[in-house]
């Protein structure tokens, strides 16, 4: 029975065309689908420990963080924002939060980075960049990104992130309470139908506030191209979903006597850490979302990426570097990585493998920060196409196995030998340039006009 309602499942979900079904019901199967793969990546454990991780770099820079920030806020003449801020933040807390929010704010008050030195500012700048950096690095392993931001890159645009930050936040608190105490807002909501509208409202904002918070947060930490439509699909899902969360929290802590009595004057640290590492769990699975909802092809049934073989190493790697060769000799844009591996049908996971072993033997080249092109590292009449297979069929030397001198050994040798020299002889002395133009003649005369391709 079991067993027949898994299968039906799989059929309904797994096994349908996505582009012969109607949009509605489309949108419901993404859905779904959604949903099996990240309780996959969460039960995986890698996305768990990140957020782990981020806690305790939290608790190492949460007090140089404000402090900082506190000095932006403070050189607007607003010197009472911060416990607004931190209010909204730890509310989940309870009672609990503002006994918190008085040690945090005591912190940070005493903090007088004038007195600090040359030495303890670089400490301090370090401990803030470091919590943003973590952000970062969580974010590009979802993104599957290998190359983090250059140090350049990181002080401009973190430094932007510690100066804007403040000023937003600043706007959002003053728009929000100049709302609450304004008289026409006041009388309106003594009247009906006005008064439920505004009370409606009221409890979406926040929604609304934290979804465009989360969709920044994904278009900008991640050092790839993020699309905005599911930067904002990821927004919305970590946005609705925290505040939710905050709501349950609140009612957890107010009736968590049990924990009161286990842990006594410590309860409240407990609960702060549990908070702490729900609320990275849900920016890091958002921002898996948006990376879903650019990605569709990687939602599968079975996890991603599927196992690689031998064979198709050797036709990756040939039909990236035939692709890179036409695009040099044509003096075409570069390919970026991302985009060869969509026109060719790899998983990424496979083509930054594939990339990492030809850029080690000294045949590919890496351009670039942001989006990362590749170019032939010398001249493609002089790059043969046995070296390209022997670079991709290279391990660890130190993963082979030892050999002995006795006649099974040296019986496979022998012919792993013969395999290997028939393999050179096939392709002999036939170079990049001479496999991109015999491809290319090929395309011609099948009548399909001149080979295409676009990095």
């Amino acid at each position: 029975m079991l067993n027949r309602i898994s299968n039906r499942f799989d059929a309904a979900i797994w096994q349908r065309d996505l582009d012969t079904i109607r949009r509605p019901r489309r949108w419901g199967i993404i859905a779904v689908r959604l949903g099996q793969v990240l309780f996959r990546d969460i039960q995986s454990g890698e996305i768990t420990m990140r957020a782990m991780g981020l806690v305790y770099t939290t608790l190492l820079s949460l007090v140089p963080l404000l402090a900082l920030a506190f000095s932006m806020l403070k050189a607007f003449g607003v010197n009472n924002a911060l416990r607004p801020v931190l209010h909204r933040f730890l509310a989940p807390l309870g009672a609990q939060a503002d006994e918190i929010i008085d040690k945090v704010v005591g912190f940070v008050e005493n903090v007088q980075v004038g007195l600090l030195g040359a030495i303890g500012v670089v400490l301090l700048m370090y401990s803030v960049i470091s919590l943003i950096q973590k952000v970062e690095n969580g974010c590009n392993y979802i993104w599957q990104v290998r190359k983090p931001r250059s140090l350049g890159r990181r002080f401009t645009e973190y430094l932007s992130v510690l100066i804007v930050g403040p000023i937003v936040i600043l706007a959002a608190t003053s728009m929000t309470a100049s709302l609450s105490n304004n008289t026409v807002v006041g009388y309106l909501s003594t009247i009906e139908p006005f008064g439920a509208s505004l009370y409606l409202i009221g409890r979406l904002v926040p929604y609304v506030l934290y979804s465009i918070g989360f969709t920044f947060l994904f278009a900008f930490m991640p050092n790839t191209k993020v699309n905005i439509l599911p930067a904002i699909g990821g927004g919305v899902f970590a946005g609705v979903l925290w505040q939710t969360a905050s709501l349950g929290f609140a009612v957890f802590a107010s009736n968590a006597g049990n924990v009161n009595a286990v842990y006594s004057s410590f309860a409240i640290l407990i609960l702060l850490l549990i908070w702490l590492y729900v609320s990275w769990l849900i920016m890091l699975t958002g921002c898996r979302v948006a990376f879903l909802l650019q990605h569709g092809e990687q939602l599968t049934r079975a996890p991603y990426p599927p196992r690689l073989g031998a064979y198709q190493r050797e036709e990756i790697a040939l039909l990236m570097m035939s692709l890179i060769g036409y695009n040099f000799m044509q003096g075409n844009t570069p390919w970026q990585v991302a985009r060869l591996a969509r026109y060719i049908g790899a998983a990424p996971d496979h083509v930054y493998d594939i990339v990492d072993q030809l850029v080690e033997a000294n045949i590919l080249i890496e351009s670039g920060d942001t989006t990362v092109t590749l170019l032939p590292r010398q001249d493609i009449e002089c790059l043969k196409v046995n070296d390209i297979l022997d670079a991709v069929r290279r391990g660890d030397p130190t993963s082979a196995p030892n050999t002995r001198d006795d006649a099974p050994h040296r019986e496979v040798m022998a012919w792993i030998a013969r395999k290997e020299k028939a393999r050179h002889d096939t392709f002999g002395d036939l170079s990049l340039r001479g496999l991109v133009s015999a491809s290319m003649r090929e395309k011609e005369r099948a009548g399909a006009g001149p080979f295409q391709a676009t990095g």
